[in-house]
């Protein structure tokens, strides 16, 4: 017979029931999606070395974000099989970018033909992709999801971000879409794949109609969002929080992972641009998009650095981990170079980005600076006992409440980085 305490080690239990609110963020990037899917698959690793190796990614986190590549990656680390499982582990995100990314971005060498494919539409017709979303989600929606998440996209028609939201899911119904049509539809990076065009019928038979782009046009690092959707939570006085309490950041336990920038050394100029006209700033000669660059990375920097000093003027710096690689070269950057020699190189990359010191983002100089000792793993083994401690505290209390005994809550101090040094009040 099940018991109440095993069928809770699969649900990870509301944020009421403990001390923290566990957010994983993951930026935009296609192909260099590959970069989180190293980073995660560690993550993921330490949290089986220490709960077992049914310990999945979803069973930890209280809302999981992802933009654009990782809005599918958010998808697949929670959606549901038919034992009520994710769908996908952590090391199966890397098998699926290597045997799938060559046939979603064939490569055509001709830039010529490159250049008249982008004059006449997208680069890819996103069949393939399109084909492998709907293969793998089936009917899986929104509301099916092991846990909370965030996947923003962007609507041409209103010239709005569209969010969608588990959480604000309840207050718009109409946003309970497949998970294949948020995938397509947050990935549809301008030039690069077509506009996802849906519509849902919400609960009371209204029709609503999407169309919509990369999720990026709205926000290629979604962590604020996800934090943004918490707050939410909060003032509506959710019975999932312990809503005496404010918005605090000091409860906040924050992953968020980057999927890399180029190296930048003026890649573009005034000089250069003023000679550029409509054509120009669509299409590089170097093969970039500078509109799209410019779009999509603007907000990414600007996010890490105003997350950093919030935690960090709070005393808590130790709960935000910002883990991002600002040295990419030449095709490392592409969002769409699927060669099987540049794959290869990704996945180096974040098997070096783990090894590196963590570090954040200087605005005045672009450039990313060490400020602890410790390295991205060392971090990321930190992080995962606190995120099974914090499970773990949410079991006890879940299974004192079942048996109407006193709930079991701990204390600390606000700070908690210094996890493990509590008491047990009964």
């Amino acid at each position: 017979m099940t018991t109440q305490m095993e069928r809770s080690k699969s649900v990870l239990q509301p944020p009421a029931f403990g001390n923290l609110i566990t957010v994983l963020s993951i930026d935009g990037g296609g192909i260099r999606g590959l970069i989180p899917a190293i980073i995660l698959d560690f993550l993921e690793n330490e949290l089986k070395r220490i709960d077992g190796e049914d310990a999945r990614i979803a069973d930890y986190f209280d809302i999981i974000a992802g933009t654009s590549t990782s809005g599918l990656i958010t998808a697949m680390l929670t959606a549901p099989d038919e034992k009520k499982r994710p769908l996908f582990s952590a090391k199966d995100i890397k098998n699926f970018y290597l045997q799938n990314c060559p046939k979603i971005f064939p490569q055509d060498r001709n830039m010529f033909t490159k250049i008249m494919k982008s004059l006449n539409g997208p680069l890819y017709d996103g069949k393939y992709l399109h084909d492998s979303i709907r293969k793998r989600f089936k009917n899986i929606r929104l509301e099916d999801t092991l846990t909370n998440v965030v996947i923003p996209t962007f609507d041409i028609s209103t010239l709005q971000p569209t969010i969608f939201s588990s959480y604000e899911m309840k207050e718009k119904p109409y946003l309970n879409a497949l998970l294949s049509d948020i995938c397509i539809a947050t990935s549809a990076t301008p030039t690069y794949l077509p506009p996802h065009h849906f519509e849902t019928i919400d609960h009371e038979g209204q029709k609503h109609e999407f169309n919509l782009v990369d999720g990026g046009m709205a926000v290629n690092n979604p962590t604020v969002i996800a934090i943004g959707e918490i707050a939410k939570q909060l003032i509506r006085k959710s019975s999932d929080f312990d809503v005496s309490q404010s918005l605090d950041y000091r409860r906040f336990l924050v992953i968020s992972i980057g999927t890399g920038e180029r190296k930048m050394k003026l890649k573009y100029n005034a000089k250069e641009a003023s000679k550029w006209g409509l054509f120009a700033w669509w299409f590089n000669a170097n093969g970039s998009t500078p509109l799209l660059d410019i779009s999509t990375q603007s907000s990414i920097d600007m996010v890490d650095n105003h997350l950093s000093v919030v935690f960090k003027a709070l005393g808590s710096e130790q709960n935000y981990l910002r883990i991002q690689e600002d040295g990419l070269e030449g095709s490392l950057s592409s969002l769409d170079r699927a060669t099987n020699d540049n794959l290869k190189y990704l996945i180096e990359v974040g098997e070096d980005l783990l090894k590196k010191k963590v570090s954040r983002v200087n605005l005045e100089t672009n450039k990313f600076f060490p400020y602890s000792e410790r390295t991205n793993q060392e971090a990321l083994k930190d992080f995962a006992k606190q995120l099974s401690d914090e499970k773990r505290l949410r079991d006890l209390a879940t299974l004192a409440k079942a048996k109407s005994e006193p709930c079991i809550m701990l204390e600390k101090k606000p700070n908690f980085a210094a996890f493990g040094k509590f008491r047990i009040n009964v």
